[in-house]
């Protein structure tokens, strides 16, 4: 059965997780801007930044049309007083119409604070317990050990290395590989996940979980 469509909100003990708006693209600017040396090795996307703000805005549009249509669901990772973008991750639907894929990034001055973790986590509970997904994955670069240990800490399966299957990184390398990590929602119950604290709520803003 095809999974239901994600929560706007989602809300964590130090996080507040939701979908993008176009008033959020001077945080995210900065967010990325002050953060560039940190990403530019894993995030293909930021060998094109520094971007001017109205092309932030242009992208945010973009997120939120795409969510709420449902058709992909790219969440910002903000402050709980949406003072500041901490980083940014996402439910993708490229995996198939009954699975998500997570993505994850956090801006270099909050590295380290197990943020990208606690986001996943949350992310993966409304994945299973909010949206009936049947599989959740996360793709990481091989050599970036610290979010390889993100699905490894929360109960995901390491299934392959698959070769030459992420864009190139710096300017003029190749394809990299992926290692793929999954869960599935018969696993859900005895994962790390399962305890996550979240509350999430629908564009009316109803709770529903």
């Amino acid at each position: 059965m095809a999974r239901s469509d994600p929560p706007y909100r989602v809300r964590t003990e130090r996080l507040l997780i939701r979908c993008w708006e176009p008033r959020d693209a001077p945080l995210l600017k900065e967010a990325v801007d002050s953060s560039l040396d940190h990403l530019r090795d894993w995030m293909p996307w930021a060998q094109a930044e520094p971007q001017p703000l109205e092309e932030k805005v242009a992208l945010l549009r973009r997120f939120r049309a795409r969510f709420d249509l449902g058709e992909d669901f790219v969440y910002g990772i903000l402050a709980p007083d949406e003072s500041e973008v901490v980083g940014g991750t996402g439910l993708h639907t490229r995996v198939g119409d009954d699975a998500f894929e997570i993505g994850y990034w956090i801006r270099a001055s909050r590295a380290g604070s197990g943020l990208a973790t606690e986001a996943t986590a949350a992310l993966t509970r409304v994945a299973f317990a909010v949206c009936g997904a049947d599989r959740v994955e996360i793709r990481v670069d091989p050599p970036n050990a610290p979010s390889a240990a993100i699905p490894r800490k929360l109960g995901f399966t390491e299934e392959a290395t698959l070769r030459r299957r992420l864009p190139g990184g710096a300017a003029g390398s190749g394809p990299r590989d992926v290692v793929v990590f999954s869960l599935f929602s018969e696993e859900f119950a005895a994962s790390a996940a399962a305890g996550a604290t979240v509350e999430a709520f629908d564009a009316a803003g109803a709770r529903v979980l």
